[in-house]
Formats: structure tokens, C-alpha cells, sequence
């Protein structure tokens, strides 16, 4: 499955200095399993990959940026979990990118169940639609993110694909920054791609 990534409430809103409006989704895997629907980026896009950067176990108390996890190009996967048995946060943030001006986030809250998309402060326009909500599964807590990052795009795969979500960004692609946040305190698992032309 191929999406194009434009909503039709925006579709009089375009940038002159782009000279493109909307565009396509990476290609998806449908899948069903357990009587759901399941989509997952084409495995194809691993023809891409370039450098490999993980880090393992790392806890998340505050704001923290980790050394090499940055770019506009990745797939990057990240798994949350509470420290203890009990909910150990109330929420977890993704930052990219980000310039220390523009950014865009997406927020997961793990007693609501609740992920977010926001894009208010990547610096488009006031007048379109900026979040997007979706409930996810009761986890305690525990959590996968599957992050592709193209120069205007964000698509995530929410729990190896239960839940999808997308939305074009028009921040600088200097904006490279990536960084996470926790109200409370988790432990979290990322390995990141550097997505290459070829």
C-alpha cells in the first residue's frame, strides 16, 4: 500500500518555495494478524540503510539527546518500559527535527494510553490541523516506536505496526535534532539507520 501524505482541508496551503505539494508514503506491508490490521514498512527500505547506531538500557529521567542519534533521514526504533513493576512515568516524548527553534514531537501517555502527533511548533502555518491522537493498547507502560524520517515526512509504526500514523513537515532539513523526554522515569532501547540515497 502507497498513501499520499496530504490532508484535503490543505490543499489551497502551499509553500512557494517548494515546488511540490504533498507526497507519497513509503510503501507498506498489509498484513493481518490476530484479526487486525497490520501495516509495516517494505522491507525493501533496508536496501537503504547506512550507519547502524544503538543504545541499549538507557534511563530517561529528564530531557536527554544521545551522542549520534540525530538526522532527517533514519528509521529508528524505540522501546520504552516503566523501571518497576508499577508505572514508573506519565510521559515519554520524541523530539525531531529540531533546530532549538522548530521541532516537532510525538507523545505517548501511558496512563491514558494515549500517542500524539504534534507538528504546532515545526513552523508551518497556524491554519492547518497540527495533532493527531490515537489510542494504543493497555502496556503498563511498554511501548515500541518505529520512526521513519524522510526530509518532509514522519510516519510511525506504533507497536510493530497496530497503529500507523503520518504527517508531512515543512521545518528546515537543517533541523536535525533528536531527543527524548520523561515526566517520571523509564528505561528505553533505540537503534537508529541513517537512510542513504542511492
Amino acid at each position: 500500500m502507497i498513501g499520499w501524505m496530504q490532508n484535503w482541508d490543505t490543499c489551497g496551503i502551499r509553500r512557494d518555495d517548494f515546488p511540490w505539494f504533498g507526497q507519497m508514503s513509503i510503501p507498506r506491508e498489509i498484513t493481518i494478524k490476530d484479526n487486525r490490521l497490520i501495516q509495516w514498512p517494505a522491507r525493501e527500505i533496508e536496501n537503504y540503510y547506512g550507519k547502524r547506531i544503538s543504545r541499549q538500557n538507557v534511563l530517561i529521567s529528564d530531557s536527554a539527546s544521545l551522542s549520534s542519534i540525530e538526522g532527517r533521514c533514519v528509521d529508528m526504533t524505540v522501546r520504552v518500559r516503566s523501571t518497576q513493576a508499577e508505572l514508573s512515568y506519565k510521559k515519554f516524548e520524541i523530539r525531531f527535527a529540531d533546530n532549538g527553534k522548530a521541532y516537532s514531537t510525538i507523545e505517548y501517555d501511558p496512563v491514558d494510553n494515549i500517542v500524539k502527533i504534534d507538528r504546532k511548533h515545526s513552523g508551518s502555518r497556524r491554519a492547518i490541523v497540527h495533532q493527531r491522537r490515537c489510542k494504543v493498547a493497555g502496556n503498563k507502560g511498554e511501548i515500541s516506536f518505529r520512526l521513519v524520517l524522510d526530509r518532509y515526512s514522519m510516519e510511525l509504526f506504533i507497536n510493530n505496526g497496530q497503529q500507523v500514523m503520518s504527517m508531512v513537515i515543512l521545518t528546515d532539513v537543517r533541523a536535525e535534532g533528536i531527543s527524548f523526554k520523561a515526566v517520571g522515569e523509564l528505561l528505553m532501547d533505540v537503534t537508529m539507520y541513517e537512510l542513504e540515497r542511492k
